[in-house]
C-alpha cells in the first residue's frame, strides 16, 4: 500500500481546507473529569464558541489516550469534521508523553480511513523537545494509516482507503530542523511499513529464494553493496547452521548480505545488524502442534526488520558503517531434513549438537553472527522470533534483551525512547552449564530437554559466536513483532515493524 504524502502547514487550523482535522483532547481529573482541548487546537475551540468540549463529551469522549471521536463542523470551520483523540490528563510540563501522542496519532489517522487529505494539530512544545515531539507525531501517523494490501478477488464494498495526505501543524513550516523530522519519518515509516508487507505475506509467496529476491530489490538504487549466498555457497562456506535448517525444504536457503559505507568518515563506528528469516516454521522433525502454526509465517520478521532498517540507513545515511545479514530458511520436516542428535559444524567451527529441531533459529543466527564478527564489527544487534518464553516472561509489547552490558543499555535506551520496550534479562552460568553436550562443544538446547529458562537458553547460546571483545546485543521480538488483536494506536493487525526504530534509535545514538 502505497505511503501517504506527509508535509508541514503553519496555516491557522481552522481555515485548513482538508477532509478532517485531528486535535488533541484531556482529561482534567481534578476538575471533574471535564475536558480539555489540547495545545494546537486553540482557533478550532474559539471558532465552536465553548461548545466543543460539551458537544465532544455529549458524543462520548472522555479524553482517554487513544480513544477517537468524531464531529461534524457544520461549517463552523474550514474543515468538515473534527476528530479529537484522547491524550490523558493534562500533562504537567510542555506536552504529553511521546508514546502517548505517536499512538493517538496513530488512532486518529486510522479512524480517517476514506478521507483524502487529513491535517493533524496536536501539542508541540516550543524549547529543545520540539524536534523530538514532532518526530513522535509524524511516525505515528504514517504508521497508523497502514493496511496490507491483501490478496481478495472481489472488491470489497464497505473498504476504505487509507488516508492519502498528512498534513502536520508546526509554527514555522519553513524551519529546516522540522523539514528534516519529516524526510527521516518518511524513511522510518516506509521501512516499517516495507517490513509489515513482507511480513503479512503468505509463506506459500515469500520463501527464502523470493524473500531474498524482494530484499536485493528493494535495495536496488540505494548505494548498498549487496551479496547473496545461494544453497551450493552456504555450504561450501561451511554454514552449516543454516544449511542443516533449509536442507529440509524444496525452498533452498539463502543469507543476504547488505552493507553500508558512509562516505567521508575516517573509521567509522561498526554495526553489524543480523536477523532470523525463518520464513515459515513447522518446527521440522519435531513438528509443532497445528493449533495457531499459520503464525509462523512471521518467523522472518526479524531479517525483514534489520533488511528495511538498512535501507533507511541508506537514506538516513548516518556516520556509522551498517552491515545487514538476514539469514533465511525455511524449516520443513521432509526426508532430507536434520534431525534431532545430529552434530553440526557451525561457521565459526564450533560444534552442536541438536536436541530439537523446532530450535532451528538460534542454528541459522549463530551462522550469521560468527560470518559478521569474522568480517569485522564493533557491535552485533541481532533480532528474531527467537523463543516462546519470551511471550510467557514478557508478554506481547516488551522484548526480552540479553548481551553485553554496554549493548544492552544502548538497545534499552534507544527502545524506551521510541515506545518499543525491551527489559534486560541475565545470562545466568547454570543456564549454560546445563547445555552442555557429552558429544559437541556445545547443545542446541539444555540437555535435559529442560524449558526453564528457555528464553535464556536461547541467548546463551548465540553468545557462544560472539567474537571476544564485540559489543552484542540479543533483542528477542517473539511477542512485539507480531500483533495478533485488534488494530491499537499506530500498531495494526498483523506485522509491527519492532524494532527498527530501537535499531536506527541506537546506530543515532552511536553517531
Amino acid at each position: 500500500m502505497t505511503q501517504p504524502s506527509l508535509s508541514l502547514v503553519d496555516t491557522d487550523p481552522a481555515e485548513l481546507a482538508v477532509d478532517a482535522i485531528v486535535i488533541g483532547l484531556h482529561s482534567q481529573p481534578d476538575d471533574g473529569g471535564a475536558l480539555l482541548p489540547a495545545a494546537g487546537a486553540e482557533s478550532i475551540a474559539a471558532a465552536f464558541d465553548g461548545r466543543l468540549t460539551p458537544t465532544l463529551a455529549l458524543l462520548g469522549a472522555s479524553g482517554a489516550p487513544g480513544e477517537v471521536t468524531k464531529l461534524a463542523t457544520l461549517g463552523t470551520i474550514s474543515a468538515p469534521l473534527v476528530v479529537a483523540v484522547g491524550l490523558g490528563d493534562e500533562p504537567t510540563g510542555s506536552a504529553p508523553d511521546l508514546e502517548t501522542l505517536r499512538r493517538g496519532a496513530g488512532a486518529a489517522v486510522r479512524a480517517l480511513a476514506g478521507s483524502g487529505t487529513v491535517a493533524l494539530a496536536l501539542p508541540l512544545p516550543d524549547d529543545e523537545d520540539a524536534p523530538g515531539v514532532l518526530r513522535a507525531i509524524l511516525e505515528g501517523a504514517l504508521l497508523g494509516g497502514y493496511k496490507f494490501a491483501g490478496y481478495k478477488t472481489k472488491p470489497q464494498p464497505n473498504r476504505r482507503d487509507p488516508v492519502a495526505a498528512l498534513q502536520v501543524h508546526v509554527p514555522d513550516a519553513t524551519d529546516a530542523a522540522a523539514a528534516a523530522e519529516v524526510t527521516r519519518a518518511a524513511a522510518v515509516a516506509h521501512a516499517v511499513r516495507l517490513t509489515r508487507d513482507w511480513v503479512n505475506t503468505p509463506p506459500n509467496v515469500l520463501r527464502p529464494p523470493q524473500f531474498a529476491d524482494a530484499v536485493v530489490a528493494a535495495a536496488k538504487g540505494t548505494g548498498l553493496q549487496v551479496e547473496v549466498l545461494d544453497f551450493d555457497e552456504l555450504k561450501a562456506g561451511g554454514y552449516g547452521g543454516i544449511v542443516a535448517v533449509g536442507q529440509g525444504s524444496e525452498a533452498p536457503p539463502r543469507l543476504v548480505k547488505l552493507t553500508y559505507v558512509p562516505e567521508g568518515v575516517e573509521s567509522p563506528k561498526r554495526v553489524a545488524l543480523v536477523g532470523k528469516g525463518i520464513t515459515f516454521d513447522t518446527g521440522g522433525i519435531s513438528i509443532k502442534p497445528a493449533a495457531g502454526m499459520w503464525e509462523m509465517k512471521s518467523d522472518m520478521a526479524g531479517a525483514a526488520a534489520v533488511g528495511a532498517t538498512i535501507l533507511a540507513v541508506a537514506a538516513l545515511k548516518p556516520p556509522v558503517a551498517v552491515s545487514a545479514y538476514l539469514a533465511m530458511a525455511e524449516n520443513m520436516p521432509s526426508g532430507s531434513a536434520y534431525r534431532p542428535g545430529d552434530v553440526i559444524t557451525m561457521f565459526n567451527g564450533k560444534r552442536v549438537e541438536v536436541y530439537n529441531t523446532d530450535a532451528e533459529g538460534r542454528m541459522v543466527l549463530a551462522d550469521a553472527i560468527a560470518r559478521a564478527c569474522a568480517d569485522g564489527t564493533d557491535y552485533v544487534l541481532e533480532t528474531s522470533t527467537l523463543t516462546g518464553g519470551q511471550v510467557t516472561a514478557l508478554g506481547k509489547r516488551i522484548a526480552g534483551l540479553m548481551g553485553s552490558d554496554e549493548a544492552v543499555e544502548l538497545i534499552r535506551s534507544a527502545g524506551a525512547s521510541v515506545g518499543e520496550p525491551a527489559w534486560p534479562m541475565p545470562l545466568p552460568d547454570e543456564v549454560r552449564k546445563g547445555m552442555e553436550s557429552d558429544i559437541a562443544d556445545i547443545s542446541q538446547t539444555n540437555s535435559n530437554l529442560d524449558r526453564a529458562g528457555h528464553m535464556l537458553q536461547g541467548g546463551v547460546f548465540l553468545r557462544e559466536f560472539v567474537t571476544e571483545g564485540v559489543e552484542w546485543a540479543h533483542i528477542d521480538i517473539a511477542g512485539p513483532s507480531y500483533h495478533t488483536g485488534e488494530p491499537t494506536g499506530y500498531w495494526t493487525k498483523g506485522g509491527t515493524g519492532v524494532p527498527i526504530r530501537t535499531l536506527l534509535a541506537a546506530i543515532d545514538q552511536l553517531s
